[in-house]
């Protein structure tokens, strides 16, 4: 624009129309001074070191970083189908040899032990059989003692495999037996302690058995 225009004075026909008159050039920068005064805020040095010394100056935002890590997503594992299609929980003929597992006996009797805090003469059988209740039986020997199915009574192995209703054990004679754990009574024997399973109560997985609370009920005989 202009300058010339800007500084132009109102015409007369104007005037009377908008209702302003032209100042003169130093009334306009009287009143050009005072406007900028009392628009702008003027801040004083002290002001602005005062400013910079107690309070944080952020000169720019620092863009954030993206995480490297990913969601880890959950691997879907095999369903009971594919376990069995693959034949994971079977065991090979020429593994079905009791002098094999005698090693994982071994490893039994010393967690029995631990657990128990030591199996003694003077310790309480109750105590024994509460922790006989949660313990895992792999590698333990069991002899049935009770069924009705009689080919079972009498079979004495070590306890290879447990699921939810069955025992599979491997006898001496390298024979690999499934019995059920329903209608079916085992006993286990530790250093001079004898305890009784009744399978009808036991069947669940070791692994639930674990956390499970039993409460101390009557069992109707076989």
């Amino acid at each position: 624009m202009d300058e010339e225009l800007v500084r132009a004075t109102i015409p007369r026909d104007l005037v009377e129309v908008l209702g302003v008159e032209s100042q003169c050039r130093s009334k306009a920068e009287t009143f050009t001074q005072a406007f900028l005064s009392n628009s702008i805020q003027q801040q004083q040095h002290h002001d602005v070191d005062s400013m910079l010394r107690h309070k944080a100056v952020i000169l720019n935002y620092p863009k954030k970083e993206r995480s490297s890590k990913r969601k880890r997503r959950r691997t879907k594992g095999l369903n009971a189908r594919q376990k069995r299609a693959m034949k994971l929980f079977q065991v090979k003929p020429e593994h079905q040899r009791y002098e094999l597992f005698l090693p994982l006996h071994d490893l039994w009797k010393q967690y029995i032990t631990d657990l128990c805090s030591g199996l003694k003469p003077t310790s309480c059988p109750q105590f024994v059989q509460q922790k006989l209740l949660k313990a895992d039986f792999h590698g333990a020997i069991i002899t049935v003692v009770r069924s009705v199915c009689p080919s079972y009574v009498g079979t004495t192995g070590i306890l290879i495999q447990e699921f939810r209703h069955v025992f599979k054990i491997i006898t001496k004679e390298d024979k690999l037996k499934v019995i059920p754990k329903r209608n079916s009574v085992f006993s286990v024997e530790l250093s001079g302690f004898t305890s009784f399973i009744y399978g009808s109560k036991f069947e669940q997985r070791s692994s639930e058995r674990s956390a499970k609370k039993f409460k101390v009920k009557g069992t109707i005989d076989l």
